[in-house]
């Protein structure tokens, strides 16, 4: 590797470009659409470029981490157009695992590598560089990038073209369900008329606790939905699990749950919001509302 290159500076691909710059020994340079995130790239040690197709024809090791479909397919389809055979481009993003086939056998064709490598641990795993990274595609090319990966977090080979893409579903379908039962939980205890808080301490470190349930309840008690993770990424791996279970021709009962609740948020001008608002639909629903804002003294 000479150079590696960071497309998507937002709520996670920054944290992640930082650790990368600071941890890899490479120049890295990076791109985004909004000033003020290259503007911290550069802060941090990158080197901010004005035009993607910089990354794409200078870099042998490309990352990206991109919120839709269209942009993560021109993205790599640019970097195909523009690369060198050898290059290794990795999705860090959660694409629907049909596209990620298609452009790896695009990249295929042209003498390059896709890895398929999304990430889960949001936006505090991304500052502490300890997410969860699963990655599909060819292992040589795995092997290679590995140590980039590492300075995000754990990475974990899971096969072939396109597993992390499914692994990544799984882990958001089981998320997912997590999320709703925390804010269903809340919802009921607030109607029930205890203290919000004295639930949390007494039951988090019984089996409902965990990294996500210490994340997430303390920004319902609080009211803070402030965006560490957006519910309209979530639901977009939501809606990719569903049109793969259809594809498989199977059932997903509880992920249909899920997606009510997100649809919900949806239609009420909530989907930007951090996941622990997906207790708004409960309080809609209970009449009741969960927890209250700080205030300054």
């Amino acid at each position: 590797m000479q150079k590696i290159g960071f497309l998507g500076m937002g709520v996670m691909g920054l944290p992640m470009a930082k650790n990368v710059v600071q941890k890899c020994g490479l120049p890295v340079l990076g791109y985004d659409v909004v000033q003020q995130q290259m503007d911290a790239f550069r802060e941090a040690g990158g080197i901010p470029v004005s035009d993607p197709a910089e990354i794409y024809k200078a870099c042998d090791v490309i990352l990206q981490i991109l919120p839709t479909h269209p942009i993560i397919r021109n993205s790599v389809e640019q970097a195909i157009q523009y690369g060198k055979p050898g290059n290794v481009i990795v999705d860090l993003s959660s694409t629907a695992p049909d596209i990620i086939l298609e452009l790896y056998q695009q990249a295929k064709d042209a003498g390059m590598f896709l890895l398929d490598s999304p990430v889960s641990g949001g936006n505090p795993m991304a500052i502490a560089g300890t997410l969860a990274i699963m990655t599909g595609g060819d292992k040589e090319a795995f092997d290679k990038v590995k140590p980039v990966l590492a300075c995000m977090g754990s990475p974990v080979y899971t096969g072939g073209p396109a597993s992390g893409s499914v692994t990544k579903l799984v882990n958001n379908m089981i998320g997912g369900a997590i999320l709703v039962a925390i804010a269903e939980g809340y919802a009921f205890a607030a109607k029930a008329g205890i203290d919000l808080q004295t639930t949390f301490e007494a039951t988090r470190g019984g089996f409902a606790g965990g990294p996500m349930y210490d994340n997430k309840v303390p920004k319902i008690i609080k009211r803070d939905y402030t965006p560490g993770a957006r519910i309209a990424v979530h639901r977009k791996d939501i809606l990719n699990a569903k049109h793969y279970a259809h594809k498989l021709d199977i059932d997903t009962p509880l992920t249909d749950v899920v997606l009510h609740v997100m649809d919900w948020m949806n239609d009420n001008g909530h989907i930007d919001e951090d996941q622990a608002a997906l207790v708004k639909y409960y309080e809609d629903k209970m009449g009741v509302k969960v927890g209250r804002e700080e205030t300054a003294d």
